[in-house]
């Protein structure tokens, strides 16, 4: 859509992120998201905003126990969107692997992907949200989405047993009730 040093479109999102056609699922994050009146507190370095866009709270899913150690990713793509150069955002990525903020499973040790864009991000009129020279958009494919769908469907299944939801279809063909 923009002109870029090393733009990215969506079907190198899908080549890049999801190694295998089950494991599909994105975990994405934003940064930065700060009000107006905290602004003037933040730097927006490429580093700041990209360590914010790892934090479980930037992250577009809730995880409630997001463990940087035991939540692998396969892959990640970084977008970063405006003043930002590629050797700054490489070196961002160096950082990120040193300081262990990000842990790969064993078979996928390199998965980065990196795109730029120097159009700055737009701004909406009359918006409580600061403005931002740069911004920087994680899109990954992490291990940690399966909790969060374990989670959601077994609490589904437990009220829909415990109303006896569609016990009557099981019983009819032979399964018994505590089954």
């Amino acid at each position: 859509r923009f002109e870029g040093e090393m733009n990215v479109d969506l079907n190198e999102f899908q080549t890049n992120l999801v190694p295998f056609p089950r494991l599909h699922f994105m975990t994405t994050a934003l940064s930065p998201v700060i009000n107006k009146a905290k602004a003037d507190r933040e730097s927006g370095t490429v580093k700041e905003i990209t360590d914010h866009v790892f934090q479980p709270q930037n992250m577009l899913v809730k995880y409630v126990d997001f463990d940087v150690a035991e939540d692998k990713y396969m892959a990640i793509s970084l977008n970063y969107r405006g003043d930002v150069k590629s050797k700054e955002a490489n070196a961002t990525v160096q950082w990120l692997k040193q300081q262990n903020k990000v842990t790969f499973v064993e078979w996928c040790p390199t998965g980065f992907k990196i795109g730029l864009n120097n159009v700055p991000p737009a701004t909406v009129e009359n918006d409580d949200m600061a403005a931002a020279p740069r911004n920087a958009v994680m899109m990954g494919n992490n291990t940690a989405i399966s909790r969060v769908f374990t989670e959601r469907i077994t609490r589904k299944f437990d009220m829909m047993y415990s109303q006896r939801a569609f016990v009557h279809w099981y019983v009819g063909e032979g399964m018994e009730e505590g089954e």
